[in-house]
């Protein structure tokens, strides 16, 4: 991966991630005003591109959906699975190979 590109990558795991916690915040104003509700599986799905630890300091922050197992489980492993990967990405760089 060039050097150039990791400022885009911060960018975007930074955008998606506001977007993540701006999404579980709004889901939690409106199960609090019984409107309809932001589907699970776009929750789950921001997760999975990389939102994950935006959407979960949410869910703690705002104490919503923290009894239900999939959210306690799901985002920890794209989170995972995304650390892994920037580290695969970082490790194969230019950048990577230079520092290490």
């Amino acid at each position: 991966m060039p050097t150039e590109a990791w400022p885009l990558l911060a960018l975007y795991y930074l955008c998606l991630n506001l977007f993540s916690f701006a999404a579980m915040a709004w889901d939690k104003s409106l199960a609090k005003s019984r409107r309809q509700r932001v589907p699970e599986r776009a929750l789950l799905l921001l997760d999975f591109l990389g939102g994950s630890l935006g959407g979960m300091i949410a869910m703690y922050l705002f104490r919503h959906k923290t009894l239900h197992l999939k959210f306690r489980v799901l985002p920890v492993l794209f989170l995972l699975l995304h650390l892994a990967l920037l580290l695969w990405l970082f490790v194969t760089s230019p950048l990577g190979k230079e520092l290490l």
